[in-house]
């Protein structure tokens, strides 16, 4: 099951479940074995940049697979301490998520390449002097990833305007 955010004429995939009959058999396959071990496994990354003026944070990341599968698609969520402004202009592919965060695609994420930048700037409530921004792999694309070091982050960005890399 594929669940969709939409937001005007822009959707995207915030997650994909699979859910295996009950009693369902597969050739083959021993009764110790699950779905997972199955699954393909990759290890996906989000580097960047952000930077904060007025109360508007300008975001540049870049999404990384590690590998060692490539994955078709992929979610991520970046989630602020503190709430958006109510009127937002995301790229495509992006979609208000709840009042503190937004999700977008990532694109395909080839093993061991990059994906498409994400860039965006984004309007905080009441203009705060700081604020966090959690940025989180919401769905891998059906891959496993066994490694959270690098696809799970918290940065501080202070409304200085320099950049805080990530």
């Amino acid at each position: 099951m594929r669940i969709l955010c939409a937001l005007g004429a822009a959707a995207v995939a915030v997650g994909a479940v699979a859910t295996p009959a009950v009693g369902a058999a597969t050739p083959g396959v021993g009764a110790a074995t699950s779905a997972v071990a199955a699954a393909p496994e990759a290890d996906l990354a989000f580097h960047g940049h952000l930077s904060m003026a007025g109360g508007r944070v300008e975001l540049r990341m870049t999404p990384q697979n590690h590998g060692p599968s490539g994955v078709a698609d992929a979610t991520v969520r970046l989630r602020w301490s503190v709430p958006l402004a109510d009127e937002q202009r995301l790229p495509g592919g992006c979609a208000r998520a709840e009042a503190r965060a937004v999700v977008c695609r990532t694109g395909a994420l080839p093993a061991d390449g990059r994906g498409q930048t994400i860039t965006m700037a984004v309007r905080l409530r009441g203009a705060p002097s700081e604020a966090t921004v959690d940025i989180d792999t919401v769905w891998g694309g059906g891959a496993v990833d066994r490694n959270h070091n690098n696809d799970r982050q918290k940065v501080l960005v202070l409304d200085t305007g320099d950049t805080y890399a990530f």
